[in-house]
């Protein structure tokens, strides 16, 4: 067997581990195979800086469900974790679509699923399911209205005031929204591992040690560190308010790789990470996400592996719920 065969036939449980020559450019190699290849490569704020530099498109999940969406590439390459992927081929049936590491996942896909949403909606007859997009394609396909941080409290508000609300998977989340809505709502009891571990009072700490910095949160932290903080929002809400803040230090309560961004936008200004609950480390990471390096990136557009597959009647019925949220919010940035 080749080679190119061994990596077409490649089980998607997880990715051949292949030696690189030693020596060769990744940038370069990278940047010829996209080129030739007519690939994209999208990438979240949460990858490695390298990934970051090198994506052709760089954004939250709203920006990057959009990139996917309107992109003319043959091969889409997506640097963030499979739910990430999947929503990709749910928009892209006749493109391929790639992952660079099968195991990049996420806790809160992990933690919900379709025949748990059925079996919630079946205890609340006559509610609507909002889902937040950290999921898996089983969970959209059960869900009436998918969003992400950036469009939530937008769509929420679009739902008839009458009509009762089952938010899955992210509980933190959702009684943030719940709060900014005025909408009562049946909550998931689902978390980010990331945005679970930020201490409450390391963070009180480092406010103590730095009196002119402003806290910022993203929405999946617990409602104590929502409450102290000085500004709370998706991940490209923070991007935007510490470039145009007055103020020139902030103390960032969301995973680690949203940094590297921000110091391109505002290099002058100081950035500290939030500290977790884990007194060993000094910022709050996601593994997942991490687990895409520029290697994997190499190995997945040299062999166009590991490949997003996904039976045809489960895209089409997780597809409604993603088009309707693009519909819906066509007039966020």
């Amino acid at each position: 067997m080749t080679l190119e065969h061994a990596m077409k036939t490649l089980p998607m449980r997880g990715f051949l581990d292949i030696p690189i020559p030693d020596g060769i450019d990744l940038v370069a190699e990278i940047n010829r195979m996209r080129k030739e290849k007519n690939a994209i490569i999208l990438a979240h704020y949460y990858q490695i800086p390298e990934i970051q530099d090198i994506a052709d498109f760089l954004g939250d999940s709203l920006q990057l469900a959009r990139a996917a969406q309107n992109t003319d590439a043959d091969l889409i390459v997506f640097c963030g974790v499979h739910f990430m992927a999947e929503a990709a081929k749910i928009l892209n049936p006749t493109k391929k679509v790639l992952l660079p590491d099968l195991h990049a996942g996420c806790s809160l896909a992990d933690a919900c699923s379709g025949e748990g949403l059925r079996a919630l909606r079946a205890q609340h007859p006559g509610s609507v399911v909002v889902t937040y997009i950290n999921c898996d394609a089983g969970t959209k396909a059960e869900s009436d209205y998918i969003v992400t941080s950036s469009n939530a409290e937008h769509v929420i508000n679009q739902i008839p005031e009458n009509q009762k609300i089952i938010f899955a998977p992210d509980k933190n989340l959702g009684a943030y929204l719940s709060k900014q809505t005025g909408r009562e709502m049946i909550l998931w009891d689902g978390v980010c591992i990331v945005h679970e571990a930020f201490s409450l009072e390391r963070i009180a700490q480092q406010l103590m040690d730095n009196p002119d910095a402003k806290l910022i949160a993203h929405p999946e932290s617990e409602a104590p560190i929502l409450e102290m903080s000085d500004f709370v929002g998706s991940t490209s809400r923070l991007l935007d308010y510490v470039e145009k803040d007055e103020a020139q230090s902030f103390i960032v309560a969301t995973e680690e790789g949203i940094i590297h961004e921000m110091r391109k936008r505002a290099p002058e200004k100081t950035l500290i990470p939030a500290f977790p609950q884990d007194e060993t480390c000094a910022c709050s990471e996601c593994f997942y996400m991490k687990r895409n390096t520029m290697e994997k990136l190499y190995l997945c557009l040299k062999y166009e592996q590991p490949e997003i597959l996904m039976d045809e009647s489960l895209r089409k019925q997780a597809l409604i719920p993603v088009e309707r949220m693009l519909d819906m919010s066509k007039q966020i940035k």
